[in-house]
């Protein structure tokens, strides 16, 4: 089987824009692939820096991976700072890397943009989310078109690792399913935490009655285009014509059946965390597992790398 690997940074609660822009194809591709999913705890220092509030966006994570169906026995669940050698790795690659190269990754680009002092986190994170993925000599890493970005610079640092030392490192694929590539939010933005602009992806009734209320609609047509554009998650394309056609207008209307279309997707997966968390020792045991069979992997490949640069006797 080919290998996959992906991950997810525990900085808030996950939304529907997870789910359908990379975690479903994590549960499709499970079955397919041999597969690594990370909760990227290290990464989530940019954004999380409290230690209880960190211990619970991590537990969430995991329950929330197992809720939507990722099987910790087909799949490597794992906690990245519970493998060191992602930061070794990641120094190594700070040796082979120029600042003006770094300079050009979006994170940066965007935080000098708006005026913000960028940590030296933030500066760095190409490389340490290079190691995340080299590590594991994956053939396929599934992003968001907006995150190509990360793949091409584990590739370009693959390449050049390999020119100066020696073929280390599997050069992988960004896996991208243009479809869902970029989920809207109810503001017509990319759905993301930071824009204040999701549906959870484990919400009660009345948070998505809130959500879906709250979307931003336009009276210059027959369509509220936000509202569709998230229906369409739930709903095929000739239900969703006939339906907008019917109420043609009727924003309420709308936004009624998407409540209901919501409700009806997230409430198996509500009772399916609510089963998992009554299991106390479950996400323990999870990353347990998962640690053994990552640090095996990942310690190979750095036994490897260290030859390579000189540093082992």
């Amino acid at each position: 089987m080919k290998k996959l690997l992906s991950g997810v940074k525990p900085t808030g609660r996950l939304h529907i824009g997870n789910y359908f822009g990379a975690i479903k194809q994590f549960v499709d591709l499970q079955n397919e692939y041999e597969c690594n999913f990370m909760v990227a705890d290290y990464h989530s220092l940019n954004f999380i820096q409290d230690k209880k509030e960190m211990q619970e966006l991590i537990r969430d994570t995991v329950i929330s991976y197992l809720a939507v169906g990722l099987d910790p026995e087909k799949a490597v669940i794992f906690k990245q700072s519970d493998i060191q050698a992602h930061t070794e790795l990641a120094w190594i690659f700070d040796t082979i890397t120029t600042m003006p190269y770094l300079m050009r990754a979006h994170a940066y680009k965007d935080a000098e943009a708006k005026g913000n002092e960028v940590s030296v986190g933030t500066f760095n994170y190409p490389m340490l989310m290079a190691a995340d993925i080299l590590l594991y000599d994956p053939d396929v890493v599934p992003v968001g078109q907006d995150q190509k970005q990360h793949v091409e610079y584990a590739r370009d640092t693959a390449e050049k690792f390999n020119r100066i030392y020696g073929e280390a490192f599997k050069l992988p694929e960004a896996l991208i399913l243009d479809d869902v590539a970029v989920v809207p939010g109810t503001d017509g933005r990319k759905m993301s935490k930071s824009y204040g602009n999701t549906i959870p992806l484990f919400a009660t009734r009345e948070e998505i009655e809130k959500a879906v209320m709250s979307i931003v609609t336009d009276s210059t047509g027959d369509r509220p285009e936000y509202v569709y554009n998230i229906h369409k998650l739930f709903r095929s394309p000739a239900e969703l014509e006939n339906l907008y056609e019917e109420h043609k207008g009727k924003y309420k209307a709308l936004k009624e059946a998407l409540i209901e279309d919501v409700d009806t997707f997230i409430a198996p997966l509500r009772a399916r965390r609510a089963e998992i968390e009554s299991q106390g020792d479950k996400v323990t045991e999870v990353l347990a597992q998962g640690k053994e069979k990552a640090k095996t992997i990942a310690e190979a490949k750095m036994e490897k790398v260290r030859e390579f640069v000189g540093v082992t006797l």
